[in-house]
């Protein structure tokens, strides 16, 4: 638990100085004040987390991290658990969702098997398996409390490799077949939402199987009963691997002082957990995209948050990553290469009052 320790205790609030002299700046950029909606936030944000008023983010790259799920034996997916196996390989060859989006960006892809339920070997995989697959969280805990802490700190890990390689904007991706029941599983146990607001039909049930998907999970938390005051219980008895290796991503990056996006429903509620442990790491976040999931909007009013984008995604694997890339590009981009008043010789006295409100 060091590097856990030493992560949390050393994340520190954005740097207001830069942020007042950001949103000075935007203010007074060639534009109606406010004009530019999120790429005006997203700059001020930048400027808090790097301490620059003028930032680049040249190198980009989404963390995936790869496990299965022991509820898998409750028949609660309608994809086969090989799934996990295949994509995983396909992401490195980039010929996923997130693969080629990714490539569309100028984005790379750190693949991590962190839980994956076979041996399985391929060049360019990070192996940081913990164990084949989480237990059936239907019948007991997904996994122990040190198994959980040890999930987090990889994923603190990987984000300060990335630090290391010069990365300077995140994402987070995932693949695990059935991780949509440990993600609303997760969020029941933080939020004590229903489980009719929290679960959804993942990646395709028929009536029948969305009915045993929610008895599932209703039977992994009456048998759990997790501690909703003690996020790192609920991790371990209902979340998954790849949940927790997405929150130390998060914890990471706050930690190092890197933005990251969060992506669609499971990473949020990676980043619930993240919060949950440590308040400050929301101020690192982004939330990329508005997850068709309906436990999404949950979390995004749990985490006080608004998407970029709405494409009624629902693939998962970080593919709302790679897009909101160009969006935090685009926001740098204002801040270096936009005019300002005085720079475009433009009167701006007539904003004046505006200004003041």
């Amino acid at each position: 638990m060091k590097l856990f320790s030493e992560a949390i205790n050393g994340i520190k609030p954005l740097y207001k100085d830069a942020m007042q002299e950001a949103q000075k700046r935007v203010d007074f950029l060639a534009k109606p004040p406010g004009s530019l909606g999120k790429l005006e936030s997203i700059a001020v944000q930048l400027s808090g987390i790097t301490g620059n008023i003028i930032n680049k983010v040249d190198k980009k790259c989404t963390i995936v991290m790869c496990s299965d799920n022991g509820i898998f034996e409750e028949g609660v997916s309608s994809c086969p658990q090989v799934i996990t196996v295949a994509q995983t390989i396909n992401f490195i060859k980039g010929i996923t969702g997130v693969g080629f989006l990714s490539k569309h960006a100028g984005a790379d892809l750190k693949v991590v098997d962190i839980g994956i339920n076979d041996d399985i070997e391929y060049p360019g995989l990070i192996n940081k398996k913990i164990r084949k697959s989480t237990w059936n969280i239907s019948k007991g805990p997904a996994m122990t409390r040190a198994e959980a802490f040890k999930a987090i700190e990889i994923g603190i890990e990987m984000v300060g490799i990335a630090k290391e390689e010069g990365y300077s904007l995140l994402g987070t991706g995932e693949m695990g077949i059935c991780n949509t029941s440990t993600s609303s599983a997760v969020l029941i146990s933080l939020t004590s939402c229903s489980i009719e607001t929290a679960v959804g039909r993942g990646a395709g049930l028929t009536d029948k199987g969305f009915e045993n998907k929610k008895a599932a999970i209703s039977r992994a938390l009456e048998i759990n009963n997790p501690d909703n005051n003690d996020v790192i219980d609920v991790l371990s008895k209902v979340g998954g691997f790849d949940i927790a290796g997405m929150a130390g991503c998060f914890i990471g990056a706050a930690y190092y002082r890197i933005p990251i996006l969060i992506d669609g429903f499971i990473s949020a509620a990676a980043a619930l957990v993240a919060c949950k442990i440590n308040p400050l790491v929301k101020d690192y976040l982004i939330p990329s995209h508005n997850s068709a999931e309906p436990g999404f909007a949950l979390l995004m009013n749990e985490l006080g948050m608004s998407p970029l984008l709405d494409l009624n995604m629902r693939l998962g694997e970080g593919s709302g990553c790679p897009l909101a890339f160009h969006i935090i590009s685009a926001s740098c981009e204002m801040m270096s290469n936009m005019a300002t008043f005085a720079e475009a010789e433009i009167n701006d006295d007539y904003l004046e009052e505006l200004r003041k409100k």
